[in-house]
């Protein structure tokens, strides 16, 4: 990204870096990854909305964040059910459960998506229903619907209303694992169930989103579908790793982009 970027893109990149939840969900993750995330976190042009960690990080983030004097404007994200997106609902219940008691604020969990793939409406739901119970009331449900497996339009819409109907408080594209991530298409079958259902919830858009333009295109989809403005921290994230370098970089005028890829 270069300092000829358009006033447009700019702008997009200033409201993305807000709505990002940064993440790293990578199988040879230490403290230290976590620790290092964490100190990403602050930048001349705000904060990102959360971090996103696995469980067993939540305590070492928290630590990270509170060090960083930022505990009290950056959540604590975390996944479960992740990312298989098995059945077993009481067992995603559990780790969700556990990962509120660990000090997450927000929750991803995946839908049993195959489960719906093979005709099977009421497993997802009632483990929606279930991780929503398990929040107890202290921590956001953002339920993943993994787009780029479901494929076809009616399912991708049909897991969003199942999504909402158990009591998601977002909905979300992708784990960032599979072939396919977030998509445009996809997100607008997803903002479209949100809007249809009446219901205040969010939407966030997770795996493959790289850069300030595709983050652009995002946040127009979300304007037009939405309104202007719904697109803030309580209704819109985007789940990525590389994202914030991009955004760094668009706004700095930057050439340089030294970002790893932490899993989205």
């Amino acid at each position: 990204m270069t300092a000829t970027a358009s006033p447009h893109i700019v702008q997009a990149a200033r409201q993305a870096l807000t709505l990002m939840d940064l993440t790293s969900l990578n199988d040879s993750d230490t403290d230290s990854t976590i620790e290092a995330l964490c100190q990403q976190v602050k930048t001349p042009f705000g904060n990102p909305a959360a971090v996103c960690v696995y469980p067993q990080f939540i305590v070492t983030a928290q630590r990270a964040l509170t060090a960083h004097k930022l505990d009290s404007q950056v959540k604590i994200a975390t996944v479960t059910n992740f990312p298989n997106g098995g059945d077993n609902i009481m067992g995603a219940a559990r780790e969700t459960r556990d990962a509120v008691a660990s000090g997450a604020h927000e929750v991803d969990v995946v839908f049993p998506y195959r489960a719906l793939m093979a005709g099977d409406e009421e497993t997802g739901l009632e483990l929606v229903e279930m991780c929503k119970a398990a929040c107890a009331g202290q921590a956001l449900l953002k339920v993943i619907i993994e787009s780029g497996e479901l494929k076809e339009p009616a399912l991708i819409k049909r897991a969003s209303e199942l999504a909402i109907e158990g009591g998601a408080d977002f909905i979300k594209t992708s784990t960032g694992k599979v072939a396919v991530n977030a998509t445009l298409e996809a997100a607008e079958i997803m903002l479209k169930a949100i809007k249809a259902s009446g219901q205040d919830v969010g939407f966030k858009a997770a795996g493959g989103v790289k850069t300030a333009e595709d983050a652009a295109a995002y946040l127009a989809l979300a304007n037009d579908i939405m309104g202007p403005g719904w697109a803030t921290p309580a209704h819109f994230r985007f789940g990525a790793s590389s994202l914030l370098g991009n955004l760094m970089d668009t706004l700095t005028g930057s050439t340089s982009a030294a970002t790893t890829d932490g899993g989205y």
